[in-house]
């Protein structure tokens, strides 16, 4: 089984590789190759068995997916992308990144004739947007009201036609905002929600940029990467002619999402964020839907969190 990776160095990039390195085989057979792809190379500590192959390549230069795709993979995890904030102030650079790279992979596969190749590409609630109902399902039209999600709109429907004409065997797992996010704030407009729980557990300043009434669809790490390794199992005639959905999150508002943080590190860690409004990330993250009805991710056998409290607990105990 050869496994490839767009996207490697990121954060989920990370936590999928080593997943599949703890898991040792994906689709019932054993992990032989990763080819991981990334702008810098990409290390691996502990790959006893596997073959590790890692490419520094900018995804955006003509054609740079020949030498990954040449080695015919059985699974193509598309992480790779520019996140929220970036695309909306680069349009160049997130269609680049966001859209131009990913028909880029897409022809590469079809000029291969890999067929048979499962791709499970990361896309975003972002996709989302405008109008909307109360509570939105997997066909509920996308309007996205920012680059980002406009970039990982289209990218869905080419892999949605490509898997019908038989060119790719492609899967869209729209991803809601990951929290609890170790490391430091990034480029995306949802950072702050990671943000204002793991900086005060550490005794640091948090910015909450948006009112605390504020809804997110939100799922944890830990649940994410299950979910990218699920997508590469289920076979292609059970997820149907439609091949893009939204993953199970959970619904939290920041309110209680920092009420959680106080009940869970204490009344202290609350006094370390400050409150500083910011429109443009508002006007981003504002245009989310909150609200999912996920039959088709829980049918599929999916999982999601039971509630904030355990996302943020597992945080705690991964920290220590």
């Amino acid at each position: 089984m050869h496994i490839a990776v767009t996207g490697a160095a990121g954060f989920l990039g990370q936590r999928l590789i080593r997943r599949l390195l703890e898991r040792e085989q994906l689709r019932g057979q054993p992990i032989s190759r990763l080819t991981l792809l990334d702008q810098v190379q990409v290390e691996v500590a502990d790959s006893e068995g596997v073959e590790v192959v890692s490419l520094a390549v900018d995804i955006t230069a003509p054609r740079a997916f020949d030498e990954l795709l040449d080695e015919r993979p059985d699974v193509i995890y598309h992480l790779a992308a520019v996140v929220s904030s970036a695309a909306e102030d680069d349009l160049d650079l997130g269609l680049a990144v966001n859209l131009d790279a990913t028909r880029a992979l897409l022809e590469g596969c079809r000029q291969r004739d890999l067929s048979a190749t499962r791709l499970v590409m990361a896309s975003s609630v972002a996709a989302y947007g405008g109008e909307l109902p109360d509570t939105l399902d997997d066909m509920t039209a996308l309007h996205p009201q920012n680059s980002y999600g406009a970039q990982k709109a289209v990218s869905e429907l080419l892999i949605n036609d490509y898997s019908r004409r038989g060119l790719i065997d492609g899967l869209v797992l729209r991803l809601p905002t990951i929290a609890v996010r170790p490391g430091r704030p990034n480029a995306a407009a949802s950072s702050f929600v990671s943000s204002i729980m793991r900086e005060p557990l550490n005794g640091e300043e948090a910015v909450c940029p948006v009112p605390t009434d504020l809804e997110l669809f939100v799922m944890s790490p830990d649940k994410v990467v299950k979910a990218l390794v699920h997508g590469a199992e289920i076979d292609g005639e059970t997820i149907g002619p439609f091949r893009a959905f939204m993953l199970p999150g959970i619904t939290v508002s920041v309110g209680q999402m920092i009420e959680t943080l106080g009940e869970v590190a204490g009344p202290q860690a609350i006094e370390w964020i400050r409150h500083e409004p910011d429109s443009k990330i508002q006007s981003i993250v504002g245009s989310w839907p909150t609200r999912f009805h996920t039959q088709r991710a829980d049918v599929l056998g999916f999982e999601r969190d039971r509630d904030f409290r355990d996302i943020l607990q597992a945080f705690q105990e991964e920290r220590h």
